[in-house]
């Protein structure tokens, strides 16, 4: 009996947390550039609005100067598979003095494969963020970590092992965990961090899923969160979502009124 009242009160406190948290992101202006995951992640973060009964307004918008006060504005930047592209597309997007009090750019798993050279995105992507932290100084900048995939299993990657080839998730998680490994090392613990690969790489039981290759040792997705090896199902989806409302909503708390008066609290850089 005691632990089913201790389960219920955490969910209770759980249920309290959400709802605040929604609640306050609903009268931000939040600028969210992404794809198909960010896509599934969305309609997660609609699912819970709606459960937990906030009117949270979620709306396409081209350019953040469009995403009204109390709105979380959204865009599919352009295009997979190209980073650098969408880089460039979110830079011009958000602009210069866009009023947004968060923003941020998610990539897709499809914009690192076995070739990409992560530092060298990397180093663009903090380019890119510190002239538009520049241009919008009461903007808070949210980083993520990029999605995974499962590793491919069954006959076709022992056929692929047997021919000496990789099997698709191998290489290409390993790539990815060297770009989110860089993302995690700049700003984990100082800026807000959306670490969906994190979420993505851990299954249910809370075991590490991982992959091996040339000595290297990366996450991978968890089967559990997907049906096609790459987007996020109902599961999945919930689960990011709940932890970009956490990430989001801490993100928007700097922005304080003390005294009557809006004043930013100054993060660590």
């Amino acid at each position: 009996m005691a632990t089913l009242f201790a389960f219920a009160t955490a969910a209770t406190a759980s249920d309290e947390a959400l709802h605040a948290e929604l609640a306050l992101l609903a009268t931000k202006r939040i600028y969210f550039a992404h794809q198909s995951v960010g896509a599934n992640i969305l309609q997660g973060v609609a699912e819970l609005a709606r459960g937990a009964g906030v009117p949270l307004r979620i709306v396409e918008a081209p350019r953040a100067t469009a995403v009204d006060a109390g709105t979380f504005g959204h865009f599919y930047v352009p295009e997979n598979g190209a980073p650098l592209e969408k880089l460039a597309n979110f830079e011009a997007a958000l602009g210069a003095g866009s009023g947004v009090d968060i923003a941020l750019i998610k990539f897709c798993y499809v914009d690192i494969d076995a070739g990409t050279d992560a530092a060298a995105l990397f180093t663009r992507y903090q380019a890119t963020i510190a002239k538009l932290r520049a241009q919008n100084p009461n903007t808070v900048f949210v980083h993520a970590t990029l999605p995974l995939t499962t590793a491919q299993t069954g006959p076709k990657a022992l056929a692929k092992r047997l021919l000496g080839r990789t099997p698709y998730g191998t290489i290409e998680n390993v790539r990815r965990e060297q770009y989110n490994a860089l993302m995690r090392r700049a700003y984990a613990g100082r800026e807000p961090l959306f670490d969906l690969a994190r979420l993505e790489s851990l299954a249910p039981d809370g075991s590490a899923v991982s992959v091996a290759w040339d000595g290297s040792i990366a996450p991978a997705m968890a089967g559990a969160y997907t049906d096609d090896g790459g987007h996020l199902n109902a599961r999945g989806r919930e689960l990011a979502a709940r932890e970009l409302i956490r990430v989001l909503a801490a993100a928007a708390r700097p922005l304080q009124k003390i005294d009557g008066f809006a004043t930013r609290v100054r993060m660590s850089r």
